[in-house]
């Protein structure tokens, strides 16, 4: 994996992003050492290399198991419980499904919402389908996770008995507590468990990505080998000026000193919309604390320029952009020769339908520096499990080190509980009363 943040540097005054040197040197000591706030939940950080063969063939095992008995899957989480394997599997998937192997079940992804039609087509296509669960969730009573499951579980065990059940649902939970522990005990469920020291947004590498990332068939050794060499290339060992983590941490903290307060990830490949979408989580839910933050946001180019472009080319300049760019296709496709050439495409003919998308990914780049919009680079060989695996450690670890560089506790998410109180009160569950009062007076 490559870095390039020339393009960004050269909106700032010289020698800006090395002066950031300390302060990031700061934060990756704090990180080594937890001393850093939030220091409960850093088991993130060296998770790759700790992650064992024989830890991995329990998933693939588990995974065997649900591949043999299941023609569909439900992923059962929401936020980090479900994004990570979801981009994972987007990103190596067939864009349309049609290539799926016919032993390989059929990944979806439920409990991330509480949309009741959403819910009801669900249920209405699992109808008569060999399906099977995953259940992710720590406490077990995450409300859109928790009635999600109410209603799979049910369904599982009056479709395919209770025997068959017990077999194709798995829980992903605490490994002493919550409603999930006491469940999957009850009924005998294949548990695996979530760390403590494991926020949900840096959860990728643990089962709750590895193990639907395993079911839908991809190569989960080479994603974690990915993580372990990016572990390794980013340890504090490594000089600010070779450390891509602390580099990138650098550039967006400069930037947002220097008023740039919304970061666009950016990519020209479709498979990757659910990367931007995990990345979103991660860096949101990270370092949007305290009244500070970049706001993260992503679009979808050559899509989005279409739409989004304008904006981003003509409005108000307090953005920059970070482009992810995929060197290498894993298909070759080139531009076909027309007689008539009514559409005037024939100087493109004999090209590859990649070549193409590239220039438009340069000629993006020039015009939007030439705007007024930073620009950092992010370059990966292809879209492999390898890649993935140094992708996803690479965002974690300097989401670490960013959020410390601005000033919060990056592992923690307060705000995320504000709307929970609300709904629930408004819901009159028990407890909730006086909040229940209170709250339906505000809202006449």
């Amino acid at each position: 994996m490559k870095l390039d943040i020339t393009k960004a540097a050269q909106f700032l005054p010289a020698g800006t992003v090395e002066s950031y040197e300390p302060a990031v040197n700061a934060a990756m000591k704090a990180l080594e050492e937890g001393t850093c706030p939030g220091n409960d939940f850093l088991g993130w950080l060296h998770l790759p290399t700790a992650i064992t063969p024989g830890f991995l063939c329990k998933i693939k095992a588990c995974a065997q198991t649900l591949r043999e008995n299941c023609e569909a899957v439900v992923v059962a989480g929401i936020g980090g419980s479900y994004l990570g394997a979801r981009a994972v599997l987007e990103a190596l998937g067939d864009t349309f499904g049609w290539l799926k192997a016919s032993d390989i079940p059929r990944i979806l992804f439920a409990g991330n919402n509480i949309g009741e039609d959403y819910l009801s087509e669900l249920i209405d296509y699992l109808h008569g389908k060999r399906f099977g669960v995953i259940n992710i969730s720590k406490s077990g009573t995450t409300t859109e996770t928790a009635i999600t499951f109410r209603l799979l579980k049910r369904m599982c065990e009056e479709e395919r008995g209770k025997d068959m059940a017990r077999k194709v649902i798995v829980a992903v939970t605490d490994a002493k507590k919550g409603a999930a522990r006491t469940t999957a005990d009850k009924e005998g469920y294949t548990s695996f468990i979530i760390p403590d020291n494991v926020g949900g947004r840096f959860s990728v590498l643990t089962p709750v990505g590895l193990l639907p990332i395993a079911c839908a068939g991809f190569d989960i050794d080479a994603l974690v080998k990915g993580a372990q060499d990016m572990e390794k290339a980013t340890d504090i060992s490594v000089p600010f000026a070779d450390n891509l983590c602390a580099q990138y941490a650098a550039i967006r903290n400069a930037l947002y000193t220097n008023g740039k307060k919304i970061e666009i990830l950016v990519n020209f490949q479709p498979k990757l919309h659910y990367v931007n979408e995990w990345w979103k989580q991660l860096y949101g839910e990270s370092e949007g604390k305290d009244k500070k933050g970049i706001f993260p946001a992503a679009v979808d180019f050559s899509t989005d320029l279409h739409s989004m472009g304008q904006w981003i080319q003509d409005g108000e300049r307090t953005i920059f952009e970070t482009v992810i760019s995929v060197d290498k296709p894993e298909h070759k496709l080139e531009v076909p020769t027309d007689e008539e050439n009514l559409d005037g495409l024939n100087f493109l003919a004999g090209k590859r339908i990649d070549e193409v998308n590239h220039q438009a990914e340069l000629g993006t780049q020039l015009a939007h520096v030439d705007g007024g919009v930073p620009n950092i680079r992010i370059s990966i060989d292809r879209l492999d499990a390898y890649n993935l695996g140094q992708l996803i450690y690479f965002f974690e670890k300097a989401c670490g080190v960013s959020g410390l560089v601005l000033g919060v506790n990056p592992f923690n998410q307060p705000g995320v509980e504000d709307y929970k109180r609300n709904m629930f009160a408004l819901l009159n569950k028990p407890g909730y009363e006086a909040e229940s009062k209170a709250i339906r007076e505000r809202l006449k």
